[in-house]
């Protein structure tokens, strides 16, 4: 990371509460090798945090799909909603437990957009240039959404807000902040962090960090 990344880590992994509670999440096969769980949620992005100006925002769904859609911040906020629950685990060692997610479901952008049968990459962009690459079938799954709100509060501006795309099962920093759109691939395309270093996918069962891993 870079001296622009805001990290608030203090006090992440000390106290009784958590240390049962990593166990607990140890036994039952939920915390990633080399991860330590924390009951905070630590603030963690590369740049500043971007100003949100609904007149201006649009989502876009564009690449390999029957129907390139784009919609407005109002148009997004009709979609059907509903609730996940899921862990979090970022790269830098720390991970999450039990998150509430309030959003659209992924699966409803993708049955309005129909991505073709070639489309096996999805690049997600994001305010500031920021992209992630994803292969299709880690983002074609029941619990990865388009996330607005986290525990029952909307989501801050360090975490996101408005939109975060949520992909559990990977690396959190493929689950990007301010996602403002979707590119259906034929080939795979590094993203931001990706052309720094980072795995292509980022599996942390696998500790799948660096590419050199």
């Amino acid at each position: 990371m870079t001296n622009q990344t805001t990290m608030a880590l203090s006090g992440l992994f000390s106290g009784d509460e958590r240390k049962r509670k990593e166990q607990e999440m140890r036994e039952q096969d939920r915390l990633p090798p080399h991860q330590s769980l924390t009951l905070k949620w630590p603030v963690l992005h590369y740049g500043s945090v971007p100003r949100f100006d609904p007149a201006h925002w649009t989502f876009r769904v564009s690449g390999l799909v029957e129907h390139p859609l784009s919609f407005s911040w109002d148009e997004f906020a009709q979609l059907p909603r509903s609730d996940r629950t899921s862990d979090f685990h970022c790269v830098t060692r720390w991970s999450r437990f039990d998150n509430r997610w309030t959003g659209v479901p992924i699966r409803e952008i993708l049955s309005r957009t129909k991505p073709l049968a070639k489309a096996k990459y999805v690049l997600v962009s994001a305010e500031q240039g920021y992209t992630a690459n994803l292969p299709f079938s880690d983002l074609d799954r029941d619990e990865v959404l388009l996330a607005t709100h986290h525990d029952g509060e909307p989501l801050t501006p360090e975490h996101g807000y408005p939109l975060r795309l949520i992909v559990p099962h990977l690396y959190a920093w493929k689950s990007v902040k301010w996602v403002r759109g979707l590119e259906f691939l034929e080939q795979d395309s590094a993203g931001f962090w990706e052309q720094n270093g980072y795995h292509m996918r980022g599996d942390p069962f696998q500790e799948q960090r660096f590419d050199t891993d």
